[in-house]
């Protein structure tokens, strides 16, 4: 199945590469390989993750504390968010646009 980023995920996951890749050399690299190994699994098996909130799904990453917060629509998987795991759980719950 199709994955699409909304823009806010899209950011949030150019933001967080940014960062590791300033704490280390290719460290940005490597969370950016990992996420897109996430969303294969996802697009592969779309209901083995857990629902967090309503019809919302998680997937954990396996070595960065994050989690793709995903939706499974009709014909794609929409990610809505990629929020650490510790801080502001919820953020992504207020948004007013996808």
């Amino acid at each position: 199945m199709r994955i699409i980023f909304t823009r806010y995920a899209k950011q949030e996951l150019e933001d967080a590469v940014r960062y590791y890749e300033l704490e280390y050399s290719g460290l940005g690299k490597r969370f950016k390989e990992e996420v897109e190994r996430a969303a294969l699994r996802i697009a592969e098996y779309p209901q083995a993750w857990s629902v967090d909130r309503g019809d919302v799904r998680k997937c954990l990453l396996h070595k960065f504390p994050y989690k793709l917060l995903y939706s499974i629509e009709e014909d794609h998987i929409l990610v809505i968010a990629l929020a650490h795991q510790h801080r502001k759980p919820d953020y992504w719950v207020a948004r007013d646009e996808i």
